[in-house]
């Protein structure tokens, strides 16, 4: 069996949590590659809600291991509260059901402490990091000064490591921002605790997954946040630290190309993004604040992580191209179309119009994405509740055009539909190539 690699198509938030969450069924090894808690799953099972930030949604099918790959950034006390909160449900996170590769690097007080004072630092210009450190967890990763989480299997010395480097930016936070220092020894004390707990949990993830592979059994790869965030490849500089691209699956697990089936792209109906950055296809008023809901509904649209709510528009087929290119996407689930029930027309980016020309793909410079004004095909709405439908021959007949558009726009089928919030609230369509 192949690993299978899911991967957002947009900025983040398409509700690949709950995909996953549905597909890992079939997988021996759930393993997340990039990224660290700045992400956040969302997943409903049983009439629970659960935010999971770090450990996959695999982690609810008890024959399934989760992996935290070596592309990772991880923050101990959030993994271990998370570790908590899911014992507390009766979900096990053993030893056995739970792997952090010695590769991962780790967030400390220092890293959160830095990302606040230079986002904070930038004034209007800021780029809208979610402060949990990540961004300055990369850095010193990049720079060869970071902390792996090997380091662990020492808490005494792994606590002195945390320390020093909590000292270290100490000095930098009070000279360069005039900002008190977090506290060296609390830090060294509280991260040989984690340590403890966390060591059992070690592991060669990548020979794990490898082992797995070879032996014919299922590994499904899960990237957080979304494509147009890809350090490298994404809205540059309104990105995130990490690749959260199919590519970046195979380095943040250290395993084959070989290896790949199906690389399953998720969008959503619509456009979503959190924090600044280009939005041409972004939507302003009521239609906004309709797409959006008001907040009292756990799956309105506003950030798991943050809090914050996310800048809502029109699905952009110029960039949903891009990300299939991108990602080389095999196949498509598309999520929250319930929500677009009552919108007539609804409308769908097929092209950008950048200084008198029409664009068909997206600018190579990201900077010139700002000046594109989109250029949208009418597609007409429906107004039949579509929460209660399980099969594509009973959606609304305008539903299922809307979403064969969304296939000619991208030459790619769409698998997968989801018509609401809960585990079962989901459409197949017909079967993978």
């Amino acid at each position: 069996m192949p690993l299978d690699i899911v991967v957002g198509t947009q900025w983040g938030d398409e509700g690949k949590g709950r995909i996953v969450d549905l597909l890992a069924a079939e997988a021996r090894i759930v393993a997340r590659y990039n990224g660290g808690d700045n992400a956040g799953h969302t997943v409903s099972a049983q009439g629970r809600l659960l935010r999971l930030h770090l450990i996959p949604s695999g982690i609810l099918h008890p024959a399934c291991t989760c992996a935290l790959g070596a592309g990772m950034v991880v923050n101990p006390a959030r993994l271990l509260a998370e570790i908590d909160e899911l014992a507390s449900l009766g979900v096990s996170v053993s030893t056995e059901r739970l792997k952090l590769s010695a590769s991962a690097h780790i967030l400390t007080p220092a890293h959160l402490a830095l990302d606040g004072a230079e986002e904070a630092g930038r004034g209007a210009s800021e780029i809208g990091t979610t402060r949990r450190g990540i961004g300055p967890g990369y850095a010193d990763k990049a720079a060869r000064r970071g902390i792996r989480a090997g380091a662990m299997r020492d808490p005494e010395a792994f606590g002195l490591l945390v320390e020093e480097q909590v000292r270290a930016a100490g000095r930098l936070l009070e000279r360069l921002y005039g900002l008190p220092a977090p506290d060296p020894r609390q830090a060294h004390g509280a991260y040989a605790g984690y340590a403890d707990r966390l060591r059992p949990h070690l592991a060669d993830v990548g020979a794990i997954v490898a082992e797995v592979l070879e032996r014919g059994e299922n590994v499904l790869a899960e990237g957080a946040q979304g494509t147009l965030l890809d350090l490298d490849h994404g809205t540059y500089p309104f990105v995130t630290s990490s690749h959260p691209t199919a590519p970046g699956a195979l380095l943040g697990l250290g395993v084959g190309a070989r290896h790949v089936g199906r690389v399953i792209g998720v969008t959503k109906a619509f456009q979503t993004r959190v924090g600044a950055g280009p939005f041409p296809t972004e939507l302003f008023g009521g239609e906004a604040e309709r797409l959006r809901g008001s907040g009292a509904n756990p799956w309105d649209e506003f950030g798991t992580t943050t809090g914050r709510p996310r800048r809502c528009g029109w699905l952009d087929g110029v960039l949903l191209r891009y990300s299939s290119r991108l990602n080389g996407l095999t196949e498509l689930v598309l999520t929250k179309l319930d929500i677009l029930t009552g919108l007539d027309p609804l409308r769908l980016c097929r092209a950008y119009l950048f200084e008198g020309r029409e664009l068909a793909d997206a600018p190579p410079d990201p900077r010139d994405l700002a000046a594109c004004s989109p250029l949208y095909d009418d597609v007409p709405g429906w107004n039949e509740p579509i929460g209660d439908v399980r099969s594509w021959a009973d959606l609304p007949a305008r539903a299922r055009a809307y979403v064969e558009r969304i296939e000619r726009l991208v030459d790619l089928p769409i698998r997968w539909i989801s018509v609401g919030p809960e585990r079962e609230q989901v459409i197949r369509r017909g079967a993978p190539s």
